[in-house]
Formats: C-alpha cells, sequence, structure tokens
C-alpha cells in the first residue's frame, strides 16, 4: 500500500479565517463563542454559538459569484483555497486528471432551502424558485465547485455520516491514493447551519446548551455542569498526497495519515452506546490499521461535544481500548473552543491534532471547573491549559447522529 501524507492545509473557523490565526486561538485556549448575530434568537431557547467572525464574501467572490453558493460552499471554497496554496503545488504543470475532491457536509445548504421555502410559504402559492435552489443546496456541491475553479479531474463526490461526515472525507481520500487511484486529494468539509432551523432543530432534540447566562464558556466537555453542544460553523480543508509524489516536488510534509477507522453503534438514532463499544471499536481498528500498538499513541483528540451521554461514553471508550496506558495519554476536546462544526467537525479537528503533532503542543480542553463523578477524574483531559508533550501518534475521533464513528491515526512526519 502507498503511504499518505498532508502537504497543504486551511481552515476558516470561528477562532480564525485561515490556519495561523486558528493554531493561534487553540494553543491559547480562546473560546469562539458570541451572541448571534445571523438572526434575531429572541423566541429561541440558545442565543449564542460559534460564528466564523469578520466574514465578508466580498473579499473572496464577486457579487454574481457569492449568489450561486450557498455559505457552506463559499467557505469550502476559501479553505481548500487556503490549502492548495500552502501545498505549493503547481497548478499549470501538474496533472489534474490525477487529483480529485472528496468533501463533507453533514447538512449541505440549509440556508438556501430555509429561505427558498419560506419566501414559497409567505408568497402566493406562486413557484419563484431560483434556478440555483437545489445547486446551491444540495451537499455536494462543495466538491463539485472546488473541481471546476481548479479543474480536478480525479474521483469527485461527497460524504455524508452527520458529524463524522468530513472524516469519513478523509478517509476515502486516503483509501483511494492507497489504491492508486490519484496522487492528489483535496479533502474536508464545511457547515453554515447557524440559523433558525439549524438552532430550532437542535434545541428541540435538548442537544445544544442553552446556558445563554454564560455563553463564553457554555462549551465545556467532561465538566459536570455541561448541557449540551455549541453549534459551530466554518471549514477545514487538507491536501492528501502520495508519499513519493510529494517528496519528488519537494514539498513540505505537515504528518502521515497512517490508521483509518470506521464502525457503527447500531443502537440509536442520536444517543451513543452507553458504554462506548462503537467508539472502543473504531479506535482499535485505526490503531490496527496504523501498524501500532495502543501504547504507541500520545495525544487523542476526542469527540468530546459536552453532552451528558457522549462525553461519558468516549470516556468509557478510551480506557477499555487503552487500559493503563489510557491515563498517560493527553486528552482534549477541542470544540470547548471552537464549538460543535458538525459535518465538518472532523477535518478541522484533525487539523487540530496535525498541528499538536508539527508543534508538539496539546491544546487545552477549555471552560473545565467541575468534575463529574460518572468520567474518571485520572485521565489527562488537558484542562484549560495547553501542554507541551512530545508527540509522535494521535488519534482524532469523530461519532455522528446515527451511530457513525470514524477515526484517523496521525504521525509525526518521517521525511
Amino acid at each position: 500500500m502507498r503511504r499518505v501524507v498532508v502537504t497543504g492545509i486551511g481552515a476558516l473557523t470561528p477562532l480564525g479565517n485561515n490556519l495561523h490565526e486558528f493554531w493561534d486561538g487553540l494553543k491559547n485556549g480562546v473560546s469562539g463563542a458570541g451572541l448571534i448575530t445571523r438572526f434575531d434568537t429572541e423566541k429561541f431557547k440558545t442565543k449564542f454559538a460559534c460564528e466564523v467572525k469578520n466574514y465578508d464574501s466580498s473579499r473572496y467572490f464577486d457579487r454574481k459569484e457569492a449568489n450561486k453558493l450557498d455559505l457552506y460552499a463559499q467557505f469550502a471554497l476559501i479553505a481548500s483555497d487556503e490549502a492548495i496554496i500552502d501545498s505549493g503545488l503547481d497548478l499549470e504543470k501538474i496533472n489534474k486528471e490525477r487529483i480529485g475532491v472528496i468533501w463533507a457536509s453533514g447538512v449541505g445548504g440549509l440556508e438556501t432551502f430555509f429561505q427558498a421555502i419560506k419566501g414559497f410559504v409567505q408568497g402566493d402559492g406562486t413557484p419563484r424558485f431560483s434556478p440555483f435552489f437545489i445547486p446551491k443546496m444540495i451537499s455536494d456541491i462543495a466538491a463539485g465547485s472546488i473541481s471546476i475553479k481548479y479543474g480536478f479531474m480525479g474521483p469527485n463526490f461527497a460524504t455524508v455520516s452527520a458529524c463524522a461526515s468530513s472524516t469519513n472525507a478523509l478517509i476515502d481520500a486516503v483509501t483511494h491514493i492507497k489504491m492508486g487511484r490519484a496522487e492528489i486529494f483535496v479533502s474536508g468539509g464545511s457547515e453554515a447551519a447557524i440559523n433558525e432551523p439549524g438552532i430550532g432543530g437542535f434545541n428541540s432534540m435538548q442537544a445544544l446548551s442553552a446556558n445563554n447566562a454564560e455563553y463564553m464558556s457554555a462549551s465545556r466537555p467532561f465538566d459536570a455542569t455541561r448541557d449540551g453542544f455549541v453549534m459551530g460553523e466554518g471549514a477545514g480543508a487538507l491536501i492528501l498526497e502520495e508519499y513519493e509524489h510529494a517528496k519528488a516536488r519537494g514539498a513540505k510534509i505537515y504528518a502521515e495519515i497512517v490508521g483509518v477507522g470506521m464502525t457503527a453503534d447500531a443502537y440509536h438514532l442520536t444517543a451513543p452506546h452507553p458504554e462506548g463499544r462503537g467508539a472502543s471499536n473504531v479506535m482499535k481498528l485505526a490503531v490496527m490499521d496504523a501498524g501500532l500498538k495502543p501504547e504507541d499513541i500520545d495525544y487523542i483528540n476526542v469527540h468530546g461535544t459536552s453532552t451528558p451521554l457522549g462525553d461519558i461514553s468516549e470516556t468509557k471508550a478510551i480506557i477499555s481500548v487503552f487500559g493503563e496506558h489510557a491515563y498517560k495519554l493527553n486528552i482534549s476536546g477541542t470544540k470547548s473552543m471552537t464549538g460543535h462544526l458538525l459535518g465538518a467537525a472532523g477535518a478541522v479537528e484533525t487539523i487540530a491534532t496535525i498541528m499538536a503533532i508539527v508543534h508538539d503542543i496539546v491544546p487545552p480542553t477549555i471552560n473545565f471547573k467541575n468534575p463529574d463523578p460518572e468520567i474518571d477524574q485520572k485521565l489527562n483531559m488537558t484542562f484549560n491549559k495547553a501542554q507541551n508533550r512530545k508527540i509522535n501518534a494521535a488519534i482524532s475521533n469523530t461519532f455522528g447522529f446515527g451511530g457513525h464513528n470514524a477515526s484517523v491515526v496521525i504521525k509525526k512526519a518521517d521525511i
């Protein structure tokens, strides 16, 4: 099997609008939360989220182009452009038939769908839908838009597995490269669901935090007072490349993706398996696929959504897989800072994991005050402050509604 390395990264997140700002926010434990600016929240239980800050589409797109793209697709194109530039790819010389795009979004163009239906319902019943309604809404259009912009003619599609979506996109890209179907993939995910149906829908499930009085610290994984996740938005893009191809062109290599795992809980639509069975299975598979032993892992970037059931289940799974080594690991939940980017979470947190490996810094789990008696307090959750640690191998976990589990194992670059 061929090796797969990361040669370019782009990030547009609630902590910053590029990779440098994102990593700076992570290592310094910055909260990306704030009161929602996108719509009037007066009648909503949750009035805060982790929005992308100071976003102006005119900085990236002309007016005509912006009108054809839902916000989630705009985010995808911006992050992908940063990653491609970062990779140093010479687009004039590279064989574009051997470059693919696999992009994820758990929800897709929710704002586009909402506005179109609202306009129809509030109208006189005459169907006055925009010809761009369907293309703006569908979840695969971001992948298509990236390939059209750059002329990439390799495999091109979208993955949808709720909050595991972009990890599944990365896994598919890794698999295609290992199988020799392409040399390079642009892969990742984007989401833009901070709107009335997004917040209202998750509120009705009681999945979102409603701690409006302490919104800056409401995303508090593993804290006894956690009451749900905080919605985030943005995009994460990675350039995945076959190792020999990257080496031949003198590319900088951030890290190597050495193992992947995918499982299902087969348990419940929205709740995790109480003993973390699917989560433990997926980590075991990913470590095995990497050819490593559990004790080779130094750090886990957990799914850690700050939901009452999910955080307990994931810690049980970690102890089940790693045994005594679980207490020697660093563990952190970066959703405490970014919020939950839904289908984009896996890509953004894989980037966080890669940057932790590159810099040997474990980003913190912020907002922790109160220990949960149902969570083993001997685990090192990297609470509230980043820690310096040599990281040779790490795992990034993502779990989605429907019982979808996906994990990747990443190693320090061996050039």
